[in-house]
């Protein structure tokens, strides 16, 4: 049985095992590539890998997006993490990962079954993209379910895991 849980923002969670996974690295810059061609670029600010479950809502996507853009990642004068994206007028490049939902614990090849399917998968990406701009946000992104080629240079290195769970 499913139970409840209370999340910030008076969002309701369902106790489950999947979740919106994201890998997010501080970057001095970053670009996708498509075919050879830059389809998305920043300068500095953020690169999220973004994996969306099967059981994901736009909760997830919004709880996510303004979570990570709060993430006081970004140097102070005094050297200290303690701006976040919005403070030191940063972007952020959203590329779709559903490989961050690979399950690695039974054989050798990873499962994907918790991941989203492709058309839900896409419609949370982009409320997610979405809910970025709305906070103010440059976004660049990748071209959904295309073979992409990313580029960066991690800043610090500075690179966190996050979900829409919290579970770490």
């Amino acid at each position: 049985m499913l139970a409840s849980r209370p999340a910030s923002a008076g969002i309701t969670k369902l106790d489950r095992e999947n979740f919106m996974r994201a890998c997010v690295q501080r970057v001095s810059q970053a670009h996708v590539s498509l075919e050879g061609e830059v389809c998305g670029s920043i300068g500095p600010g953020l690169v999220v890998l973004l994996g969306v479950a099967s059981d994901d809502s736009p909760n997830d996507s919004k709880a996510l997006a303004e979570k990570i853009a709060s993430l006081r990642v970004f140097d102070d004068e005094r050297g200290k993490m303690n701006r976040a994206l919005m403070d030191v007028g940063g972007a952020m490049l959203v590329v779709s990962q559903f490989t961050l939902l690979g399950d690695c614990r039974k054989g050798r090849r990873p499962s994907y079954a918790a991941a989203a399917p492709p058309e839900l998968a896409e419609a949370l990406y982009q409320e997610f993209v979405d809910a970025v701009a709305a906070l103010g946000i440059a976004v660049a992104t990748g071209k959904f379910r295309q073979h992409m080629m990313v580029s960066l240079t991690n800043d610090g290195p500075v690179t966190l895991l996050l979900d829409s769970r919290r579970a770490f």
